[in-house]
């Protein structure tokens, strides 16, 4: 959430960043409007409970008349400063409501619009010419099922559409991927973490993704427990609730996970393959800095990610990604986007959001420096999604023969295997 004295002393610009996401800037002026009654009930609830306790001290010394009138007074007073007591209750009620309904403020930068409105800040890699190569490129379900990799039937037969397995070198190109990630990860300072796949409310709220992504969580209604779609989310409530020391900071995690989403608004899009489905495996970076880090930060944890995706050799872009694209916790996101050779355009693989001081506030999360404690930022990014990644490894490796070649990152975690092969049917 946001600052509430920020809102109060520069509504404009909370107003600016709801209407650069698209979102309602309504809510802006009803919070102000809750928030001045929050405040104003607690004072009137203060001023009448000062007012009881002055008059408990004068009835023991009361006698007759006098003491009839001031128990009187006291009943009268007892049922004000609880309807005032339930009045402040409910403007506090009011205004956490709203706030929490309100998205992070978008950074002055972003490029404003919509999804196609970003801005595309470096591309990297060359995307091959395979009509001089002298071939056509299979798609990855292609090669992967001639592979032995993938197998989206049996997925389907099993849980149904957008899931599958990963057979033989398939299962061996995510184990190798997502150790390669790691070790990556881990050179950079990061500590690994095995995180929960499944998380209580209050965490999965907390980061926020129970606002506008709520449509693609899974919840288990026996337990009251969601999946996560991304460990980024118990990666952020590992510290809720806690005040961290100062010289602690950064604090960075590399969570790996299994990840659901429901892809509740993607249908017909991406339906051929293991591109876009409901499980996954990742690995997310996560930082925790002081506030005036996170824009550093930002630029380390995209550092990181462009690092990854230029040691598995692909053909890739930068893009500063338009304020109606953003998720409500992200201030500012940079998506890294792989070409893919046969849908003949750029493809998110990672992805890294500057969440400032939003998720922090929600999960009450600070840091102490000295006798001042105040929120800290939390970051998070991409590093590896397994199936995207997949993909793009296989689409842009493959050769005319239909092997793919490996890439030398990887190559030390699949026994020096230079080539994966064609499986004889």
């Amino acid at each position: 959430m946001i600052d509430l004295r920020l809102l109060r002393e520069d509504p404009d610009r909370v107003r600016a960043s709801q209407r650069a996401r698209g979102e309602d800037v309504a809510l802006v002026d009803a919070l102000l409007s809750a928030d001045e009654r929050r405040r104003s009930s607690g004072v009137r609830f203060d001023e009448l409970r000062a007012e009881q306790k002055a008059l408990g001290k004068l009835i023991p010394k009361a006698a007759g008349d006098e003491k009839a009138e001031l128990l009187e007074k006291a009943g009268r007073l007892a049922a004000d400063v609880k309807a005032a007591d339930a009045d402040r209750d409910a403007a506090a009620d009011e205004t956490q409501d709203l706030l929490l309904r309100l998205s992070n403020l978008v950074h002055p930068d972003v490029p404003v619009g919509g999804e196609e409105d970003f801005v595309t800040l470096e591309t990297h890699g060359s995307i091959r010419d395979f009509d001089a190569e002298g071939f056509a490129p299979r798609d990855h379900l292609e090669l992967g099922q001639r592979l032995g990799a993938i197998d989206v039937e049996r997925g389907a037969k099993v849980s149904g559409s957008r899931f599958y397995f990963l057979t033989g070198v398939g299962a061996l190109l995510e184990l190798a991927l997502v150790n390669a990630a790691m070790a990556q990860a881990t050179a950079a300072g990061f500590t690994p973490m095995l995180t929960p796949a499944l998380v209580r409310p209050q965490s999965m709220a907390g980061t926020g993704f129970l606002g506008q992504a709520a449509q693609d969580v899974y919840h288990l209604d026996k337990d009251d427990l969601y999946l996560v779609g991304t460990s980024e989310v118990a990666l952020a409530a590992y510290h809720m609730d806690e005040i961290l020391d100062a010289d602690r900071l950064p604090l960075r995690y590399a969570g790996f996970s299994p990840c659901f989403r429901r892809e509740a608004g993607s249908h017909g899009k991406d339906t051929r393959g293991i591109f876009r489905v409901h499980q996954f495996d990742k690995v997310e970076m996560f930082s925790y800095v002081a506030p005036e880090d996170s824009q550093a930060e930002h630029q380390r944890l995209l550092e990181w990610e462009k690092q990854w995706l230029t040691s598995l050799e692909l053909p890739f872009r930068v893009i500063d990604v338009a304020s109606g694209d953003l998720g409500s916790s992200a201030a500012r996101k940079y998506d890294c986007e792989a070409w893919i050779p046969t849908q003949g355009k750029y493809r998110e693989l990672t992805s890294t959001s500057d969440c400032t001081e939003f998720q922090s506030r929600r999960l009450s999360i600070r840091v102490r420096e000295g006798k001042q404690v105040r929120p800290l930022a939390t970051l998070n990014g991409t590093l590896c999604a397994v199936p995207r990644t997949i993909v793009a490894i296989l689409e842009n490796h493959q050769q005319a023969d239909g092997s793919v070649r490996v890439p030398e990152v990887l190559r030390p975690y699949l026994g020096g295997r230079e080539l994966l092969e064609p499986v004889a049917k």
